[in-house]
């Protein structure tokens, strides 16, 4: 070997090869004697390589990685299994949007519903799949609570050897197994020196199993936790809330974070007994009386004039939003956090739907309804909800409470889950499609059957009057997940392609037929995945 090609370095035939042999001369000794540039600056690279591989020293081999703890769920059906396959895989697909995107179902929005079937079958994850199971994890964020449940510990565990699968790490205990509410050295242990996701999962384990315990847990290091660390850890004590829970609530009213005192508050106005709760009815039964003395019993309001201290203290906030009065801010806080077991006293022994009726003086009726919508909700009070609800029928515009779709959705989330399908059902067998998307989604899944033929019916009248089909694609989707799959055979007529009518939207009547074999089509694949997983 001659003392040129020796002397000849990687970076120059690099250099050579990405300039072009034409702009830049090879290196001495890279073409060899008779040869053209090009192919003897490939054949230097070549013995370059070799040379380079040669040399190389065995690298100090790493620690094994500690076994994959057991996972002692049942084993997943092939047919399941398979058919898990095939949904990750379709994952990358574009998900489907207001447009045409023919007859084949969407999978990518069908593996959410099947990850949570599978978890309550009890299956564990097939470990030949975990790793596009945790990809997927990785591009949905809405998707990582079910797919890390159903990864279950050898999905964390795999998570730990791949930086990519990080976020499997801060999403679940840590791969940690939890110790039993009953171990007290583990638990002081583990909430001593877990990391945060594992030190949540902890205090909501506890609370699930003792409320009282988790509470005592919590006060021990309340005071050297970070605010944002001390917030998401009162936000746990939501489950299981009761008067025990007041003193430590009552507590973290004065908490350094504004933040946290404002979720205090919010919890202790949840409990009707607290005292805050006293507190807030009091202020606002000053607010808002009954006037006697007009023609009609009428609900006379006189909103705060300032925020003091004290209703500071209790979590008013003083600064109001942009656009919003000062006072009218403050009485929305005050009647929010009231019980609203004062308001029957306070009014004339009237019920809930009686009081919602009556007339409110100086405008202030729809500022009135819209806290007690929000006390409702913040109070689980099924009685208000309805009352303010009202019939599904009335016009959302002259209903007793509010007609913002939002409040209407969190109000009906109070109501047992048969009287909100049927209350979304007359909604829209009163006022169709347009002004139910909120509403539906707040229904459980799947739909009840008269809620399912009021969204199939509502979707065949759009159809037969030519209405502009695009706009119903998001119910349309709805419907794709929600439907009870026993629905498909009572909408294969409307697969048929409809007679378009004179001014309906160009080509109306194919896009219709298309959603409604895609929808056929999605709910015959959903029965198949229920029967795969109960085999």
């Amino acid at each position: 070997m001659s003392r040129t090609t020796r002397t000849t370095s990687w970076d120059e035939l690099v250099t050579s090869a990405l300039l072009g042999t034409d702009r830049r001369t090879p290196p001495d000794g890279a073409p060899a004697a008779g040869r053209e540039a090009p192919p003897a600056l490939l054949d230097a690279a070549a013995v370059h390589t070799v040379r380079r591989r040669a040399g190389l020293r065995p690298a100090a081999a790493r620690p094994r990685p500690e076994p994959a703890p057991r996972d002692d769920r049942r084993e997943l059906p092939e047919p399941a299994r398979r058919r898990l396959a095939a949904l990750l895989a379709d994952r990358a697909a574009p998900a489907g949007s207001g447009g045409r995107r023919g007859t084949t179902p969407d999978l990518t929005e069908l593996l959410p519903q099947w990850l949570a079937a599978a978890a309550a079958h009890g299956y564990r994850a097939p470990a030949s799949e975990l790793p596009a199971l945790l990809d997927a994890a990785r591009a949905r964020t809405d998707l990582r609570p079910l797919a890390l449940r159903f990864a279950g510990p050898r999905g964390i565990w795999l998570a730990g050897l791949n930086a990519e699968w990080r976020f499997a790490l801060r999403g679940a205990a840590g791969g940690t197994a939890l110790p039993a509410p009953g171990d007290g050295d583990a638990v002081r242990r583990l909430w001593e020196e877990g990391l945060f996701a594992e030190r949540v999962a902890l205090l909501a384990s506890i609370r699930a199993h003792e409320p009282a315990a988790a509470v005592a847990l919590l006060s021990e290091t309340w005071q050297t936790e970070r605010a944002e660390d001390r917030l998401m850890f009162l936000d746990s004590l939501r489950t299981g809330l009761s008067d025990a829970d007041e003193p430590f609530l009552d507590h973290a009213l004065s908490d350094r974070s504004r933040n946290v005192r404002a979720t205090a508050a919010e919890l202790l106005s949840a409990l009707p007994g607290s005292a805050l709760a006293g507190r807030m009815a009091a202020r606002a039964a000053v607010c808002v009386g009954l006037d006697r003395t007009a023609a009609v019993p009428t609900i006379d309001v006189e909103a705060p004039h300032e925020c003091d201290g004290g209703m500071e203290r209790d979590g008013v906030v003083p600064a109001a939003p942009s656009g919003r009065g000062e006072r009218a801010w403050w009485l929305g806080q005050l009647v929010e956090a009231a019980p609203l077991a004062t308001w029957p006293e306070r009014l004339g022994g009237r019920t809930p739907q009686e009081i919602v009726t009556l007339p409110v003086a100086d405008d202030w009726g729809d500022e009135l309804h819209a806290a007690w919508c929000r006390a409702a909700v913040r109070q689980h009070d099924a009685d208000w909800a309805r009352a303010l609800l009202g019939i599904p029928s009335q016009p959302p515009a002259t209903g007793p409470g509010t007609s913002s779709l939002a409040e209407r959705a969190q109000l009906l989330a109070t109501l047992p889950a048969e009287e909100r399908a049927a209350w979304v059902a007359g909604f829209i067998s009163a006022h169709g499609l347009s002004e139910a998307f909120q509403l539906l989604g707040v229904c459980p899944v799947p739909w009840a059957e008269p809620l399912g033929r009021a969204v199939v019916d509502a979707l065949d009248i759009a159809r037969d009057a030519g209405s502009y089909p695009w706009s119903f694609s998001g119910v349309m989707g709805l419907a794709e997940r929600c439907l009870d799959p026993a629905e498909a055979s009572r909408l294969e007529p409307l697969t048929a392609t409809p007679d378009e009518p004179e001014g309906a939207s160009p080509g109306a009547g194919g896009y219709w037929s298309e959603a409604f074999r895609r929808l056929v089509a999605t709910l015959r694949l959903r029965a198949a995945m229920h029967a795969e997983l109960s085999a």
